[in-house]
């Protein structure tokens, strides 16, 4: 049951949630004299052949130009990222390197400290942003009870198609809209998302700008939300076996940055925002070894009823489903395998990701993904 909590009981317990109480109510919306003013944050490290292209895209962005300001955070950047940004800046382009390499979170709190504007929108290289995104995340401000929106990521495959949303992803907005709907969403899309100028002011460069911008939106009393309609497009990875060492960073982050900050976790401060975070983070990340407890204990009585026998031969059907699909890459392209291979993968990497929190590793400074 524990094992199985965070993938299937908790969104039922979400739905039971939505049906009995229904969605916290929203204050009416205020009618903007004027649209805020946003700076787009672009957080670089060495992005020398993409930025030329990110900046493009930004720059055709539709929003009203005396009201947006573009900003790119290098992250202590040794190519000619900067140097690239720099021919920019007759066209608006601000360039803003941190001193030192101290990590993503690091160069955005760079920027943050030097802009005022009223909305700030973060976003990476590798995502492209629809001319019209920006003011649709803004429109969602209009709230004065929202205090960050999360845009939904799309991957395109090399050759540019979108590729389809897989049953993982489709799971994972559906939570997400679930949880935007009750205390607010306990962690934002990274590539692409935006927080007002007082959600930012406490800002902590060793957790993740998602989870810390929507803890910070909790502790003010806002909500931090999903815009189904607000959508980042970037490609999916070049080298799959990258994708691995993606979640393995993710979930290392993530735990160092709740580890950080377990005040959340007490019900008594933050309500039903601590339960989802209980639920959707916690719970998830101790999944791997309930997983490995099932394993054992059917395997120490599987001669004592057919019942545990049945058990762990579904067990071992279901992770060598996974092995297989690992040493024949071909059978990934049958959805119920792929489905398989996924989530055997992604609780390996939470199981490693957990030892190496508590054997001290972090991982501070990143690398992006070749896309």
């Amino acid at each position: 049951m524990l094992s199985m909590y965070s993938y299937f009981l908790y969104p039922l317990l979400l739905r039971g949630l939505l049906a009995w109480w229904g969605a916290m109510a929203d204050s009416p919306l205020a009618n903007a004299v004027e649209p805020p003013t946003v700076s787009l944050i672009i957080t670089a490290y060495n992005e020398a052949a993409r930025i030329r292209g990110k900046l493009d895209n930004t720059l055709a962005i539709v929003y009203p130009r005396d009201r947006l300001e573009i900003i790119v955070a290098s992250d202590c950047s040794s190519d000619e990222t900067d140097a690239i940004v720099s021919e920019y800046v007759d066209r608006g382009v601000r360039l803003v390197r941190a001193r030192e390499r101290l990590g993503k979170e690091h160069a955005q709190q760079c920027a943050v400290r030097v802009t005022r504007s009223e909305i700030l929108v973060f976003s990476d290289v590798a995502t492209q942003i629809p001319p019209e995104a920006i003011s649709k995340l803004v429109a969602v401000f209009a709230n004065p009870k929202v205090g960050a929106v999360s845009s939904e990521d799309r991957f395109l495959s090399q050759d540019g198609g979108l590729v389809g949303e897989g049953a993982y992803v489709r799971y994972e907005m559906g939570l997400r809209r679930m949880e935007s709907r009750l205390a607010g969403l306990v962690g934002l899309s990274g590539s692409f998302f935006a927080a007002r100028q007082a959600v930012c002011a406490d800002w902590d460069i060793h957790a993740p700008s998602d989870f810390n911008t929507a803890l910070n939106c909790a502790r003010l009393g806002l909500k931090a939300v999903t815009a189904p309609d607000v959508l980042g497009y970037y490609r999916d990875l070049k080298n799959p076996g990258q994708e691995y060492q993606r979640k393995l960073r993710t979930v290392l982050r993530g735990i160092t940055g709740l580890a950080r900050h377990l005040e959340v976790l007490n019900p008594v401060c933050f309500g039903l925002f601590a339960f989802q975070v209980w639920s959707h983070k916690v719970m998830r990340w101790l999944a791997p070894w309930c997983l490995l407890g099932l394993l054992a204990v059917t395997l120490a009585i599987h001669d004592q009823h057919g019942f545990y026998a049945l058990a762990l031969w579904g067990q071992a059907l279901f992770y060598g489903t996974a092995l297989a699909a690992h040493l024949q890459p071909r059978l990934g392209t049958l959805t119920p395998v792929r489905i398989i291979y996924f989530f055997v993968q992604a609780n390996i990497a939470v199981a490693q990701a957990t030892l190496y929190f508590l054997t001290g590793r972090r991982m501070t400074t990143w690398q992006p993904s070749t896309r």
